[in-house]
């Protein structure tokens, strides 16, 4: 149980022997800490024994709490509120009946067989308006139930505390510990960012607060969502960038012998894998790589020589989703294999980017690599389908992200917009303040219903039907949450002013996100490619729909 103290306890520890301060009326025992504190013990002497609340949230953010806050606590203000922790709600069915009373109906618990009628949950998280989802706040939804909510909270305990805050450092050394990828493993979680059902057959460890027979396409978007509340895409693209979009095309279309092979291990967390497609020649212009496979006199190995640039996850990969010339010009000519490192002849060198920092972005180069045939993924020659199916699940991901960032902006300048005075006044008090907010939040919450609404229709349309009605709207929204990704982090970024244009602190979050908006603008499809093909998508679909113009 935490120790309360007075005012006056606090201030007996004002000596270089015995350290204390208060911080939003937590007390933490820094005695111990003086000589690692980055800005030396003189700045911690001056608020010995004193609240130093000011002091610390003029440069820090609440990362550094998160993570300092176990080792130095040592208890709370007497004058501090007691928080309740809120009861666990119970997972409901609610069925609507007629009441007694005319014109009125009445909630009532479902029976067996009875269709379920959704009911909110309870209240979660700080309750900032639009700084999550609606949901979260009572809110109803037709989307979310009791196992997604058990889902957020297991997620986000993990992140909060073992990710949050060591979060600034790991992206200064461009690297996230290999320990936390193998934890999403562990944890089960890579096996729910397939785009489809649970794959049991190949994991060991399901997912500890969901049944593998509940899980959806929306326990996707929430792992993908609460692992984006970190604020860094170098994280994200780091624990599930190459993974989410190079493994998707071997579960879906490489043979029995070749998944029962690499997929356990991928899925454990032991092994990565990344996709390789965009060249230095060919982006978005998929058809025209140059890439070259060809097969052996004997039928049994391709020889592959080509580069690949801006690989995901690429530098520490062990296989490579990747597309290959086997044939003539265009798409018709494309192949898919699995390369593995270990076949020999790939070299890869990680490449400094703007963003991203930590998300080993890599040029790839293979040089003569023989690969078998039976690591062909999908057919020889028709592998631009397996791309181009492969495309909605990583635009969705790229969308996820954006919204998420996008909503980490807005809460950071909200927090900051009310602690911060100026003109003797909260910042927002001001009227100008209040109207970038608003305007963040109309462009989150525009983004979010129509993600919610393309999820849902991806888990009730076939894989094929869902590329040919949804890939033009999928495309839509990637282009729609970038530039509102941009948005949300040029306006945060105006708020915090310069506390934004240095690395660190309180506006941390801001100034690294920004860096990595281009992460998103660019990769998965430019976002005037991708407008232009939503529109294109969207009239072909409905011609053949009865059009009539």
């Amino acid at each position: 149980m935490s120790q309360s103290f007075s005012t006056s306890d606090v201030a007996s520890h004002n000596s270089t022997e015995s350290l204390w301060i208060i911080v939003d009326e937590d007390v933490y025992d820094l005695s111990k800490f003086q000589d690692e504190h980055p800005g030396g013990k003189k700045i911690l002497q001056r608020v010995a024994g004193k609240d130093a609340s000011k002091q610390f949230w003029k440069y820090h953010n609440e990362g550094i709490l998160k993570k300092y806050k176990k080792q130095l606590q040592v208890g709370s203000l007497d004058t501090k509120a007691k928080q309740e922790e809120p009861p666990q709600q119970e997972e409901k069915k609610i069925v609507v009946k007629p009441s007694p009373e005319p014109g009125t109906v009445s909630a009532e618990p479902a029976q067996d067989g009875e269709e379920e009628f959704d009911v909110p949950l309870d209240t979660y998280g700080d309750l900032i308006p639009y700084a999550d989802p609606n949901w979260y706040q009572s809110y109803y939804s037709p989307y979310f139930k009791q196992s997604h909510a058990d889902l957020r909270d297991e997620v986000r305990k993990w992140v909060d505390e073992d990710i949050m805050p060591n979060v600034f450092e790991w992206d200064e050394q461009r690297k996230i510990p290999d320990e936390i990828y193998k934890a999403m493993g562990e944890r089960g979680y890579l096996g729910g960012l397939l785009g489809g059902e649970y794959p049991t057959e190949f994991v060991k460890n399901t997912v500890k607060s969901v049944s593998p027979e509940k899980w959806d396409l929306f326990h996707e978007v929430l792992i993908t969502d609460e692992l984006s509340r970190a604020g860094s895409g170098g994280l994200v693209w780091n624990l599930i960038g190459g993974f989410g979009i190079g493994c998707p095309p071997v579960t879906r279309f490489g043979s029995k012998e070749l998944k029962e092979r690499i997929i356990p291990g991928i899925l454990a967390g032991d092994k990565r894998i990344c996709l390789a497609i965009t060249e230095p020649d060919a982006g978005s212009d998929v058809a025209n790589l140059t890439c070259e496979a060809k097969l052996t006199e004997d039928g049994k190995h391709y020889i592959v020589n080509g580069e690949k640039k801006w690989i995901t996850n690429g530098v520490w990969a062990d296989y490579f989703t990747t597309a290959v010339r086997t044939g003539g010009e265009g798409m018709n000519g494309i192949s898919v294999l699995l390369i593995e490192r270990e076949f020999g002849g790939v070299s890869t060198r990680k490449m400094d980017c703007q963003g991203v920092w930590s998300s080993g972005t890599t040029y790839v180069t293979f040089e003569d690599v023989k690969v078998p045939v039976g690591n062909l993924i999908g057919k020889h020659n028709k592998g631009f389908r397996v791309i181009m199916t492969n495309f909605n699940h990583e635009r969705i991901g790229i969308i996820i992200q954006c919204i998420r960032f996008s909503r980490v902006c807005y809460e950071e300048a909200m927090k900051y917009a009310n602690k911060r005075r100026t003109f003797g006044k909260r910042l927002y008090d001001h009227p100008v303040i209040r109207l970038k907010l608003a305007h963040m939040a109309r462009q989150i919450e525009a983004s979010w219903s129509w993600l919610e609404n393309l999820i849902y229709q991806c888990q009730k349309m076939g894989e094929v039907e869902a590329m040919l009605k949804l890939g033009g709207a999928i495309a839509g929204l990637k282009a729609q949450s970038t530039t509102t990704f941009e948005f949300c982090a040029r306006e945060a970024s105006q708020i915090f002013g310069g506390l934004s244009y240095s690395r660190g602190g309180q506006g941390g979050k801001v100034e690294r996100l920004y860096r990595d908006v281009r992460a998103y603008a660019i990769p998965g499809g430019s976002e005037e490619i991708m407008l232009d093909l939503s529109i294109r998508q969207a009239v072909r679909v409905h011609k053949s729909l009865g059009m009539k113009l």
